[in-house]
C-alpha cells in the first residue's frame, strides 16, 4: 500500500490523535488549524503544520490542497467554520473527505456539501456493535480511507495487565493504539509503559488488511 497524503483541518484531541497516528504509520500529513499553540504542539509529529483558517479559499488554494488523497476535517465547535472547510476542500478537488460531525444534523450537511464520510466520535467510538455481528471482539469500525479504519477492540485475555510495549501491538498486527478506553475515561495517546486492563477497550488504527488479521487472531483465542 502505498503512502498517501492527508490534510488534517482542525487539531482538537481526535483531530491531532489522527494526524500523529496517520504520520506515524508512515504516510504524509498535513496539519492546519487557527490556532498558533496547537499548530507548534504537534509540529514535530507531521509532516507540514501551519497555522491558518481553513475557512481561507485563498490560503487553502497556496498550500497546494487539490494533491491531497484525503482532507480529514475535525473543526468541532464552530459548524459554520467546519461546512466552510469541507465545502472548500470538495471544491478544491481533493479526492475523499472525512468530516467530524457533532450531531446529526451537522452530519447530514456535511455530506449534503460532499463529505464522503461523517464521523460522530463521541457517538460512532462509544456505540457497541451486537454481539451477533461477525465478530463480537470489534465494537466498531470507522472508515478513515479506503484503506484505513479505525477501530475498536475490546482487549483479550492475553492482554490484560501487559503494557502496550509488552504486547508490541504495531510490530505484530501493524497497527497503532490510539486511545484506551476504561470505562468513561479515555486515555488519548497512550504511553507505551501504559497497562491493558481487564474491560479496557482499545482504539487502533490501521489498514483494512492488518486489522482483518488482529480480528482473525483475537476471534481464534477466543474460540
Amino acid at each position: 500500500m502505498s503512502n498517501k497524503q492527508f490534510v488534517i483541518i482542525g487539531l482538537g484531541r481526535f483531530g491531532s490523535s489522527v494526524a500523529k497516528t496517520l504520520y506515524a504509520l508512515g504516510n504524509d500529513v498535513l496539519a492546519i488549524d487557527i490556532n498558533e499553540d496547537l499548530v507548534q504542539d504537534i509540529s514535530d509529529s507531521v509532516t507540514h503544520a501551519v497555522q491558518m483558517d481553513a475557512t481561507d479559499e485563498g490560503a487553502l488554494r497556496t498550500l497546494g490542497i487539490r494533491n491531497f488523497d484525503v482532507a480529514v476535517v475535525t473543526i468541532g465547535a464552530n459548524i459554520q467554520s467546519s461546512v466552510m472547510a469541507t465545502l472548500l476542500v470538495k471544491e478544491l478537488g481533493v479526492k475523499y473527505i472525512i468530516a467530524k460531525g457533532n450531531s446529526d444534523i451537522h452530519a447530514k450537511v456535511l455530506y449534503k456539501i460532499g463529505a464522503d464520510r461523517v464521523i460522530l466520535p463521541e457517538k460512532d467510538m462509544g456505540v457497541r456493535v451486537a454481539h451477533n455481528l461477525v465478530s463480537s471482539s470489534i465494537l466498531d469500525y470507522i472508515e478513515l480511507s479506503p484503506d484505513y479504519s479505525i477501530i475498536e477492540i475490546e482487549t483479550p485475555e492475553e492482554w490484560h495487565n501487559k503494557t502496550l510495549r509488552d504486547l508490541s501491538l504495531r510490530s505484530r498486527y501493524g497497527i497503532n493504539v490510539m486511545a484506551i478506553k476504561k470505562g468513561h475515561d479515555v486515555n488519548i495517546s497512550p504511553y507505551a509503559e501504559d497497562i491493558v486492563e481487564p474491560n479496557d477497550i482499545v482504539v487502533a488504527i490501521g489498514s483494512a488488511e492488518d486489522l482483518s488479521k488482529l480480528e482473525e487472531s483475537i476471534s481464534n483465542h477466543h474460540k
